[in-house]
């Protein structure tokens, strides 16, 4: 019986020239949780030792500080262009955790006397729902706006929720474990109706689809390197001017005196240089969104009973959630990996908890179908070769799997059987 082995946690080997292979030694495997993180671009990785060259501080007014101040000008200007924002708007954190953090807790200290009221939507990441715990806490009312199972958010149960004394809507852009798109442009206008701010969690989006934070109309937003083949220590934070925020990270007068500490700017460079492929994004989406309906068109048609949880809703074009009824999910994910294949039975964020994904449970899948799902997150250099082979071994596991769960159901079967028949039955030493 296949059981579950710890993961190699190698990702695969892949062949498109601008992302390369997850690491030198991934020969074989093949890498499809993107929505985790994404491996480092062979282009970043080319560029970090020239990068190491400016190794000194970028605060500094002396010679050791004008390349990394230059590099860190010329990175904010990147990013910030691919996001639409003035660079002077933006914040450098740690990561999209931060990011979160620095928002909700930034506006809870600065909100106008009876500004008490903050919304988030039922399935946030957990470092912005635990963020909300922390605010209840302190004395804030956090609501969450129900998201129905076919992954839509219920804008009438939104509408409901807005007060005059709503500080803060949180609604992230897109959701890291189905991948669904929520509607961001309207839901600000409402806020803003309110007289609330706004701030999304838009790690997930990043690389993956076209999007403007001006158009968009957002107060805040957060966002994550390592989600778009950059090094992993890398966060934005947008603030939209005239937007106040308590410090997160006290200290220095570092990124215009809101967050403290020496800039990491070999990090910030990798983004930076990324974000400069803003012309890709809209080809490489494309490009997913074709190999993802090629694979969920395959896997519906040729293994019984899976489906795709809310296909019909806006979607990342490179997420699949998909439920395999008779399959544990962990189970599933263990002997792929075992086969060469990475994938997720739902956020990295929350990997080692048997309970299952909060995220489905809030949409109102039963524990069985959560427990059922797997995620599948495909990257810029996933080919249609990958997907294919991928799809064979899937079928194949699935069948072996739900085999010897039958079995074992037989066994057990038969087993209560001989328990009837022999009750009544009297013997004599």
């Amino acid at each position: 019986m296949w059981g579950a082995l710890k993961s190699d946690r190698v990702a695969a080997r892949m062949q498109t020239p601008n992302i390369p292979a997850f690491s030198s030694n991934s020969e074989g495997r093949i890498y499809l949780d993107h929505n985790a993180t994404s491996p480092i671009s062979d282009e970043v990785r080319a560029l970090v030792p020239e990068w190491l060259t400016h190794w000194g501080n970028p605060s500094s007014i002396h010679v050791a500080g004008r390349g990394p101040k230059t590099l860190l000008r010329e990175s904010r200007d990147k990013i910030a262009k691919l996001l639409g924002v003035n660079p002077l708007e933006l914040i450098f954190t740690n990561g999209g955790s931060e990011s979160n953090n620095f928002a909700l807790k930034g506006v809870f200290e600065t909100a106008p006397e009876g500004r008490d009221h903050y919304i988030i939507s039922a399935v946030e990441h957990p470092s912005l729902k635990r963020t909300a715990d922390y605010l209840r806490s302190r004395g804030a009312r956090v609501d969450e706006i129900p998201v129905l199972r076919s992954g839509r958010i219920d804008l009438e149960a939104y509408q409901a929720l807005l007060t005059d004394k709503t500080a803060l809507v949180s609604v992230m852009m897109a959701n890291n474990e189905t991948g669904h798109v929520f509607p961001i442009r309207e839901m600000a206008e409402l806020a803003h109706a309110k007289g609330a701010l706004f701030h999304t969690d838009g790690v997930q989006a990043l690389g993956k689809m076209e999007f403007n934070l001006r158009d968009l109309g957002v107060d805040l937003a957060s966002f994550a390197g390592h989600k778009f083949y950059a090094l992993k220590g890398i966060g934005v934070l947008y603030a939209k001017k005239g937007v106040k925020l308590e410090n997160l990270v006290h200290g220095g007068g570092q990124e215009r005196h809101r967050r403290g500490g020496t800039e990491n700017i070999l990090a910030i460079a990798s983004l930076g240089y990324m974000c400069g492929k803003k012309d890709e994004i809209a080809a490489r989406g494309e490009q997913m969104r074709v190999l993802r309906d090629h694979f969920e068109t395959r896997v519906t048609s040729e293994i019984e009973g899976v489906s795709i949880t809310g296909a019909e809703s806006p979607r990342l074009p490179n997420t699949s959630s998909l439920l395999i009824p008779g399959v544990d999910g962990e189970i599933l994910l263990m002997n792929l990996d075992l086969k060469g294949y990475a994938v997720s039975t739902g956020a990295a964020c929350s990997s080692g908890s048997p309970e299952p994904s909060p995220v489905l449970l809030a949409m109102g899948l039963t524990r069985a179908e959560a427990q059922s799902s797997m995620r599948v997150g495909l990257g810029w250099s996933t080919t249609r070769e990958q997907v294919d082979r991928f799809i064979e071994t899937l079928i194949e596991v699935v069948r072996h799997i739900r085999a010897i769960d039958a079995q074992s159901a037989s066994v057990q079967a038969k087993g209560r059987l001989h328990d009837t028949s022999s009750e009544g039955k009297s013997y004599v030493r």
